[in-house]
């Protein structure tokens, strides 16, 4: 259980002016240069298919931003027509400093930005940990981590006020974060947002194979075909796709490179993808 506080509990930011701008102005200049130079608005896919079609989940990378903030600005740009619909935001990402089994929330009662403060559902995060024994409380695993603190400044410049369920994913089976994830699939004022990059360190052309396989298998919503080798994410990803083929949701591909293509050589690179979910 998460214990109550005197104090309000806030978990600052690890990666500022490593990942992301430190500066308040310097951090929403770059965001919004980011949105802006997104594409065109014929570039955006239309994700309205009649009246019944709606964003529902985000793939989003989550490198330092001259690698991959445009990828990530694709998906982003998105929320700007639907700002006023979402009042929360479940963001799922992998532990990369800390080995976890399951997954955790941490403790804090916010995270900090250079861009203010955003508050967590402690609510709903309470009646998810009693739910789900798989999940656990470690403000460890949060500590250091940058794949959840990235998305944050792109969420406060797209929604403004929103409450954050921020999970970080260990090892944890493809069907408890799809019924997870679920929980979610008809609360139409939460967004889901999984953040994960693709291959790691190939050369290139080799990167560009690898990550064109990903997005076919993430585009026919097949999690059996993603491992962790594919995408550092894969654990939230594959729940993703998984709950995404229960629910029937389409998905459209936003974007599609490599830091090769932005702020790395080609000798060794990460690849990065952009997609949308909606129902």
């Amino acid at each position: 259980m998460i214990t109550g506080n005197t104090e309000k509990n806030i978990r600052p930011p690890a990666v500022a002016s490593m990942f992301y701008p430190g500066g308040t102005a310097e951090l929403r200049n770059a965001v919004q240069n980011y949105l802006s130079n997104a594409g065109t608005e014929e570039d955006v896919p239309k994700l309205k298919k009649g009246e019944t079609a709606e964003l529902r989940t985000l793939i989003v990378p989550h490198a330092g931003y001259i690698y991959s903030g445009k990828i990530a600005a694709s998906a982003y740009r998105l929320l700007e027509q639907n700002q006023n619909q979402f009042k929360r935001v479940l963001l799922l990402g992998p532990a990369h400093r800390v080995w976890l089994e399951g997954a955790a929330f941490p403790e804090a009662d916010a995270f900090q930005t250079p861009l203010g403060e955003i508050t967590l559902d402690k609510e709903l995060i309470e009646k998810m940990l009693a739910e789900f024994s798989w999940i656990s409380v470690s403000d460890e695993a949060h500590a250091e981590e940058h794949c959840l603190e990235v998305q944050l400044p792109f969420l406060q410049e797209t929604l403004g006020e929103f409450k954050l369920l921020p999970l970080v994913v260990g090892d944890a089976k493809t069907e408890l974060l799809a019924a997870l994830i679920q929980q979610f699939s008809e609360d139409h004022e939460t967004l889901i947002v999984i953040s994960t990059d693709l291959s790691h360190f190939h050369d290139y052309q080799t990167a560009r194979e690898i990550d064109a396989r990903t997005a076919n298998a993430i585009e026919h919503l097949e999690q059996n075909r993603i491992s962790t080798e594919d995408a550092c994410g894969a654990y939230p990803l594959r729940g993703a796709l998984l709950a995404a083929s229960q629910n029937q949701w389409n998905v459209h591909r936003l974007g599609l490179c490599n830091s090769g293509d932005t702020a790395g050589d080609r000798g060794r690179v990460v690849g990065y993808g952009a997609w949308a979910m909606t129902a």
